[in-house]
């Protein structure tokens, strides 16, 4: 689905629409609920990086850039945006948005250390060819999570520490990786 169409779902699981689970779980919901706040709030703030700006522009074959997602998921509220935004820039980059809980169940294909975490972002060239795969957070967030996953926070604290180091960070990382990453 294209962001528009995952905006359109992502409002339907808020609006009660698709009270689907997760999304009956009233602690899933809230989350979801703030995450579209902090996706929005990326939209209309988020600053994209010079260089990777002109290294997207300078794309000159197609490209698609699929994104696995959730819109109950922390991290992508802080990331697709800026792969939104990023995507934008070029006429040759698809962004085609999967969800991770539903069929084709692309995720299967992408696990990170055996675990279906998101998001992923796999760009493809015109010919279906993996050119790169990342995610489901930058390597600071990441460092930070395991490190508070060894210590044995809880989930709260592990929200908290990693909506903290996103606020601080503003996307920066994030573009630096694609920035040294994308081909």
């Amino acid at each position: 689905m294209d962001f528009s169409t995952y905006k359109v779902f992502f409002k339907a699981v808020l609006d009660g629409a698709k009270r689907l689970p997760p999304y009956n779980n009233p602690d899933y919901l809230n989350y979801t609920k703030l995450n579209w706040s902090r996706q929005r709030r990326w939209l209309d703030t988020g600053k994209l990086d010079e260089m990777l700006v002109e290294k997207i522009k300078a794309i000159d074959k197609p490209q698609t850039w699929i994104v696995i997602t959730e819109p109950w998921c922390g991290d992508a509220a802080h990331i697709l945006p800026f792969l939104y935004l990023l995507s934008e820039l070029n006429p040759l980059v698809k962004l085609d948005i999967q969800l991770r809980d539903s069929d084709p169940y692309l995720i299967d294909r992408y696990l990170t250390r055996g675990g279906k975490s998101v998001p992923k972002l796999i760009v493809r060239d015109e010919a279906g060819k993996d050119l790169l795969v990342w995610g489901p957070r930058p390597a600071a967030s990441q460092e930070l999570y395991d490190r508070l996953k060894a210590e044995h926070a809880d989930d709260e604290e592990l929200k908290l520490q990693l909506q903290w180091w996103y606020n601080e960070d503003k996307g920066v990382s994030l573009q630096q990786e694609l920035l040294e990453q994308l081909p």
